[in-house]
């Protein structure tokens, strides 16, 4: 069977996420926006929300899901050498997300905790590519002194969400910023903020703050105790913050930090340029073109999300455009 890629993708948001949002994501993408609890956009995902039930896969044309897809044929989607050293997994997850009210304090579990905890090979170190700010747009992210875990304990028990906020760095959001936030640091996004998200393939989040949610929820079904063991607890000064907010180059949006997880680059397209192959979502930031390959032609445009396949050999883009290349690691 010839790969249904490259493939312009449409929405496919999660209905009933535990936050508001996702008005962001259609003025990006120019749809409406179906409900203000589906503030994330599974792009070419392989990757179901914990809950299961096959939310936020990717369908395919022809009814598949891409995880089915991949697993039938990883050497045509991924390439020989992505194979041989990580298997089927694509290792790459992408999200449009959007905020309409700050995120939860939370934090992801690293490899290892996911592995002795979560029955996941995989924990979730994540980065972001800002599109869109409204207000006074910022991120909490890790602690600016070293918290004591019995502190963390006094939070949870009170849900004293505001002297977990006082603890932390808070960390001014515009377009065009980035920022690679490591697994096992507590983060919450501010409002009005939409954003390209890189992450890992999981959906393993340990809630500090739960709001409505039952703790075996806010935990994964962990106990306190076993969940904190994932927590940096550890200060994080603004010489580590900075480092986490600095692409390297024109083009390449993360810090090195970010490479043994996933890779992004902006690109700027203005009349002919040819990518090599790969697995690779691609984000449209602006402008109007179109992705040429052997299968044909794809219109592309502000908002556009195209699916490529390391099968469909180079693919060029043709245009005024600006947009970012997501990709696994390399």
């Amino acid at each position: 069977m010839s790969l249904p890629t490259p493939l312009l993708l449409g929405p496919n948001q999660p209905l009933d996420r535990p936050y508001r949002g996702g008005a962001g994501i259609a003025r990006f993408r120019g749809t409406p926006q179906p409900s203000e609890f589906m503030p994330e956009d599974f792009v070419g995902s392989t990757t179901q929300i914990f809950a299961g039930g096959g939310i936020g896969l990717t369908v395919l044309p022809d009814g598949r899901t891409l995880r089915d897809a991949v697993d039938a044929d990883p050497v045509a989607y991924l390439g020989e050498e992505h194979v041989g050293r990580f298997g089927a997994r694509t290792m790459l997850l992408v999200k449009l997300l959007d905020t309409a009210e700050r995120l939860f304090v939370h934090y992801h579990p690293d490899d290892a905790f996911a592995a002795r905890h979560l029955r996941s090979p995989l924990g979730k170190t994540e980065a972001w590519a800002v599109i869109e700010t409204e207000g006074d747009a910022y991120a909490a992210l890790g602690f600016r002194r070293p918290v004591p875990r019995s502190e963390v304990r006094a939070w949870w028990d009170g849900q004293d969400t505001e002297a977990m906020l006082d603890a932390m760095n808070r960390v001014p959001l515009s377009a065009g910023d980035t920022l690679l936030v490591p697994a096992g640091l507590a983060h919450a996004i501010g409002p009005g903020v939409t954003l390209v998200e890189l992450q890992q393939p999981t959906d393993l989040s340990l809630l500090l703050e739960r709001r409505s949610l039952t703790e075996a929820e806010a935990l994964l079904g962990l106990d306190l105790d076993t969940a904190l063991d994932g927590l940096v607890v550890d200060a994080t000064p603004a010489e580590r913050i900075e480092t986490l907010r600095r692409g390297r180059g024109a083009e390449t949006l993360f810090p090195a930090d970010a490479d043994a997880f996933f890779s992004a680059e902006r690109l700027q397209v203005s009349g002919s340029r040819e990518l090599e192959p790969s697995f690779s979502v691609l984000v449209v930031l602006d402008g109007t073109g179109t992705l040429e390959s052997a299968a044909g032609s794809l219109p592309l445009r502000r908002g556009s999300t195209v699916l490529t396949a390391f099968g469909d050999g180079p693919v060029g883009l043709t245009g005024e455009l600006q947009l970012i290349r997501c990709r696994p690691p390399r």
